[in-house]
């Protein structure tokens, strides 16, 4: 598990653009809030996949609990995972073309498909039929033409979103950052993100929660959604 610290300047910033506040949403209404899961397949979970993120096998525990507590109280789970289109050489060649070797990109290509050994979920990881399951194709769940995601959550009344999955600085800020854009409220969970290295994961929180997202670990996540199930029962 990642050893979550902000730094001093970090908090400083948080509390003056807060007012004092180091959360943004201290109440949830389950309801209205959704876990995302983001990422979590073999390709990225796996040992010895070619993108293996160790630390992503350690935040499993969490986002079942995580998963367990938001169905429980009333809340959506969606799984979104990465399934590259056949033209995905030609409509993101920057990312295949120019970012990544090609050793890496036929990689991606092999096993980023439906069919291909690293695209299913990690299998320890505890899903329900009444689950969104749904793909995107480019690293932000949010941005337009990725995934249906923003569509179904409307669709339900849901401005909530909890971010957790891998890797904490490429897909899950991705999809943060487009999700506030979108004006959803959203959350981080940071020990139910996974990056490569401490630093990746520090870096990127600590970025995000100074304008575009709360940061809450998964007790303070569930303790919310808890009391919120409780507040809409009275």
């Amino acid at each position: 598990m990642h050893t979550f610290a902000l730094p001093p300047h970090v908090l400083d910033n948080i509390e003056k653009r807060r007012g004092g506040r180091h959360h943004i949403f201290n109440e949830l209404d389950p309801a209205k809030t959704t876990l995302i899961v983001i990422d979590m397949q073999n390709y990225f979970v796996a040992p010895e996949m070619v993108g293996e993120v160790s630390t992503a096998r350690e935040i499993v525990p969490n986002i079942n609990r995580l998963a367990a507590a938001t169905r429980a109280a009333g809340g959506r789970v969606a799984w979104v995972t990465n399934n590259f289109p056949d033209d995905i050489c030609e409509s993101w060649s920057v990312m295949m073309m120019d970012v990544f070797s090609p050793e890496r990109r036929e990689a991606m290509l092999e096993h980023l498909r439906e069919g291909g050994a690293g695209h299913p979920l990690w299998h320890e990881l505890e899903t329900e039929p009444e689950d969104w399951q749904l793909y995107k194709n480019r690293f932000s769940a949010f941005i337009p033409g990725s995934s249906d995601i923003e569509a179904r959550l409307r669709a339900e009344g849901r401005d909530t979103v909890l971010i957790t999955g891998t890797l904490t600085n490429v897909c899950c800020e991705s999809s943060a950052r487009d999700a506030m854009m979108r004006n959803f409220k959203t959350i981080m969970v940071h020990d139910a993100n996974a990056a490569l290295t401490d630093a990746d994961h520090n870096n990127s929180l600590g970025a995000l929660c100074q304008v575009f997202a709360d940061v809450m670990s998964t007790d303070e996540v569930i303790a919310r959604l808890t009391a919120g199930e409780a507040a809409a029962a009275e």
